[in-house]
């Protein structure tokens, strides 16, 4: 006769409806950022896809932080839903390696279409939708934090480029004004 195999023991977390309902709103609103800003776009005759990011990061200055202001803010959303403090660390380490490697004129610009920090925080948020879980005020002091963070690196960026943008311009000669 044979033998049937060992019974384990399965934990189920059941989230309270309002819960559900509060994370299930996040999913849209990922899965569009994650569209619009990684995925829109297919190169022509591949499979690969690229969205606004990397296009807005080709604007020296403003494109980066653009991006990561956006990213951000979806980033906010979820904590304003209850996500755990470990998959907000997970999202926010994504947006600051996208902002952090973008600050790289022309390598920065290549890895955000590989990258994909966007899609990448959706994926995650899919994987920990069923988690249990509410705000904390630690969790506010957390994302406050990461916030600072992406602002101080916001501030760096654009100090950089406005640099960069200085150093080049005595390279691009002035047109003298016309007087009519």
């Amino acid at each position: 006769m044979p033998q049937k195999p060992p019974v384990t023991e399965v934990e189920w977390e059941v989230l309270p409806p309002e819960e559900q309902q509060k994370r299930a709103e996040l999913e849209p609103l990922f899965r569009w950022l994650a569209l619009v800003m990684d995925n829109l776009l297919k190169f022509p005759g591949t499979n690969f896809r690229f969205g606004l990011d990397p296009l807005m990061g080709l604007i020296p200055g403003l494109g980066d932080t653009g991006s990561t202001i956006i990213s951000a803010m979806a980033l906010l959303a979820a904590a304003r839903r209850g996500l755990p403090k470990i998959l907000l660390a997970r999202m926010s380490l994504n947006i600051l390696i996208n902002e952090f490697v973008g600050i790289i004129p022309i390598a920065g610009d290549a890895f955000s279409f590989w990258f994909k920090s966007n899609a990448r925080n959706y994926e995650l948020l899919k994987r920990h939708t069923g988690s249990v879980g509410r705000s904390t005020t630690s969790d506010w002091v957390f994302v406050a934090l990461v916030m600072l963070a992406l602002v101080a690196i916001l501030l760096v960026s654009l100090a950089v480029s406005f640099w960069v943008l200085s150093q080049l311009a005595p390279l691009f000669p002035r047109r003298a004004k016309s007087t009519r």
